[in-house]
């Protein structure tokens, strides 16, 4: 079920976080944005995405492109760079659906928060709270914390390949790794 802004318009219930705003690019009312993935594929291929400022409302995207490591962007209604420039740390998002269909053996990251994560043994180590790329390869950020082990960090980083990572269950929300607690 759609959820309402506080300008009273609809927000569809599976927008997914995939930007924000950086600044203005240039004195046409271009936005520079920083992708939160390496494949900025499914920004570039929307036609509408979602930004909160000043309030959470759709946009409508006129082009938008890669400029380096960065998109960039011209939307409806911006036209100059000082509004653009007033954009600047909105987040942007999009909805689920305008993702790119993938593989059966793929996921999105997104998809990854919030599932089990147990060891070889059967121990249950946390729960996944995010992920991140520190260049050679992503990392599962696991909330482990004294809910599980007053003597334990709260956070896990386990390196996302496949010597630590043996198995991905989306059915179950599950994944399987050869880690241990106090690693």
């Amino acid at each position: 079920m759609p959820l309402q802004s506080a300008s009273g318009i609809a927000v569809p219930d599976d927008l997914v976080l995939v930007a924000h705003v950086t600044g203005a690019f240039g004195l046409d009312g271009w936005i520079r944005l920083k992708a939160y993935s390496a494949d900025a594929g499914a920004l570039l291929h929307a036609k509408t995405w979602w930004i909160d400022k000043p309030a959470m409302h759709d946009v409508e995207i006129m082009q938008a492109r890669m400029q380096g490591e960065d998109v960039v962007a011209r939307i409806m209604g911006v036209a100059d760079r000082n509004t653009a420039e007033s954009l600047q740390g909105s987040v942007v998002s999009i909805r689920r659906s305008h993702f790119p269909a993938l593989d059966t053996d793929e996921f999105y990251w997104v998809d990854l928060i919030g599932h089990v994560v147990e060891n070889l043994q059967g121990e249950i180590l946390g729960n996944v709270t995010g992920l991140m790329d520190n260049g050679a390869h992503p990392i599962l950020k696991v909330a482990s914390g004294p809910q599980l082990d007053p003597k334990k960090p709260d956070e896990l980083l386990i390196p996302f390949v496949d010597r630590f990572v043996t198995k991905v269950d989306q059915a179950e929300k599950k994944i399987t790794v050869d880690w241990e607690r106090d690693y």
